[in-house]
């Protein structure tokens, strides 16, 4: 049994309108540090809205947002706000999608450069990093293949890489396997388990597939913008 050693998010009372329209409704959750959580429910029940918020995509209209140990929201001055914001989120959060969104002109070691060098790291540094990950990601024989001569597993593989750069605290991940076939879920699948055993990483994943929120160390489900208890 894992044994999970402190709180890497809490969210308190988060609630998100679109006009008239409630989408979430007092969301309060906690993600434990190296956690991987699945979070579940029906198209438009929340899910994207709430990763989109807790991945600092987008701010609640009430309630508050600590992510290691960091007040991202709390409607108060202390709230992150411009670049300050950009420049947290830039660090300390990865988010991987069900498109992988790499440069077609770029290889895969300079894809995965890219979020390093836009936070100013050295060019020796971010590509020390890339080449590191590309290596535990199992692309370390594609290393200056573009995106077009990648599979699309290899594809996420590297977007995977790309999000981990920066050493985020989280890894949030949106439908990360939803293009993918059978066989290559279950690697992706393997693969977000494989960096928390290597790197103590803590995902967070939405996703509408049993098989991948069933092997999660805990999965939350949504309905009408609240969690099901």
């Amino acid at each position: 049994m894992l044994i999970f050693a402190g709180v890497i998010i809490e969210a308190r009372n988060i609630h998100k309108r679109f006009g008239t329209l409630e989408v979430l409704k007092g969301i309060d959750l906690e993600v434990a540090k190296a956690e991987v959580l699945a979070v579940v429910g029906a198209s438009g029940a929340g899910k994207t809205t709430l990763l989109q918020i807790l991945g600092t995509l987008s701010t609640p209209d009430e309630g508050s947002l600590v992510i290691d140990g960091t007040t991202v929201f709390d409607g108060s001055s202390r709230s992150l706000k411009g670049d300050a914001l950009a420049s947290f989120r830039g660090r300390r959060i990865g988010f991987v999608f069900q498109a992988h969104h790499l440069l077609p002109e770029f290889n895969a070691v300079e894809n995965v450069m890219i979020p390093a060098l836009i936070a100013g790291r050295p060019q020796s540094e971010a590509r020390e990093d890339a080449l590191r990950l590309l290596e535990l990601t199992g692309l370390s024989g594609r290393l200056s293949h573009k995106p077009s001569e990648l599979s699309g597993g290899e594809q996420q593989r590297v977007a995977i890489a790309r999000a981990l750069v920066n050493s985020p605290a989280v890894l949030f991940a949106d439908e990360p396997t939803g293009n993918l076939d059978s066989a290559t879920k279950q690697e992706i699948h393997r693969l977000f388990f494989d960096l928390r055993e290597r790197l103590g990483q803590t995902v967070v994943i939405v996703t509408h597939d049993p098989e991948l929120a069933a092997i999660c160390d805990r999965r939350i489900e949504m309905k009408d913008g609240r969690l099901c208890l």
